[in-house]
């Protein structure tokens, strides 16, 4: 039976399936664990099941990511983590090798774009580049829409409008974003989630072609959006910032909806059989209809 894959890769024969999960929300509240993602996690390192974590912060580079995760008790490595900075960074080099930016952003962002070959600078650059920033004033506002005015291309590392804090919201890279659109009358390009650049660069990494692959994730309007555009398998978690009587409210549907990912099976999802679970099995219909 024909399945639809975006473009054609060659994926290994030992690895049934593959999976893309954001963090905030479905592994973690702000610094508190959610219980038992450590467990599914562990379970896809000892079936030796390939994933990423994908996120659309650039505020933090792999190696600050890292140290998050082993702190809240998970063991991973840098080759696991996949941001929206890394994402921009490598479309950009891609599109215009050894070029120039003007950065609204923080050391995620600035390491990415340095190690694909990218010099920052505070003239003449061939794109504005914008990401999460606590430190955005006025001033880096102005310099940004004059650059643009005068032909700077305008890159979004997503277009998340809010970040979430312990303390509660505060703007995103797309509320700046917004911003800088509303003064040029020029629209950003977002290279983040549910862009199908990082969504699929990020599959391409594991190696899986799209009927192999699963997103799990807690937001309609990136993680399923993607997921579903991509044809890849679409897990909504509840434990983050949707809720079940949300899915209404939207004109595409996950193919699974579960509380938590306490709730996963990882050898399920895998197709895997195990001790005690001979024939694992999926069922890929909506929930929570």
């Amino acid at each position: 039976m024909p399945v639809y894959a975006p473009d054609s890769v060659t994926f290994p024969s030992a690895a049934p399936h593959g999976f893309l999960i954001d963090m905030d929300g479905v592994i973690y509240r702000g610094s508190e664990l959610i219980p038992g993602a450590d467990r599914f996690i562990g379970d896809l390192l000892d079936l030796d099941l390939p994933f990423l974590f994908l996120t659309n912060n650039s505020q933090r580079n792999r190696r600050d990511v890292v140290t998050k995760l082993h702190r809240l008790g998970i063991e991973v490595s840098e080759s696991h983590i996949f941001t929206c900075a890394m994402a921009t960074a490598r479309f950009l080099a891609a599109q215009k090798p050894g070029g120039t930016a003007y950065v609204i952003g923080e050391g995620g962002l600035l390491h990415a774009l340095h190690e694909n070959g990218y010099s920052i600078v505070d003239h003449d650059p061939d794109y504005v580049v914008v990401g999460e920033g606590r430190t955005v004033n006025y001033e880096m506002v102005e310099a940004a829409i004059r650059m643009v005015m005068d032909g700077a291309k305008l890159i979004a590392t997503n277009l998340d409008p809010h970040c979430p804090t312990q303390h509660g919201l505060r703007p995103g890279c797309g509320a700046i974003v917004a911003m800088l659109e509303t003064a040029t009358g020029r629209q950003a390009f977002s290279v983040g989630k549910p862009s199908a650049v990082m969504m699929r660069a990020a599959r391409k990494e594991i190696g899986l072609d799209a009927s192999r692959t699963s997103m799990i994730g807690d937001t309609m309007a990136t993680d399923i959006l993607g997921a579903v555009q991509l044809g890849y398998r679409a897990i909504l978690v509840l434990s983050g910032g949707t809720r079940r009587e949300d899915l209404t409210a939207y004109a595409y549907r996950p193919d699974m909806v579960v509380d938590s990912i306490a709730d996963l099976s990882a050898a399920d999802l895998a197709g895997i059989a195990t001790a005690g679970n001979a024939a694992a099995t999926v069922s890929t219909r909506p929930r929570g209809s």
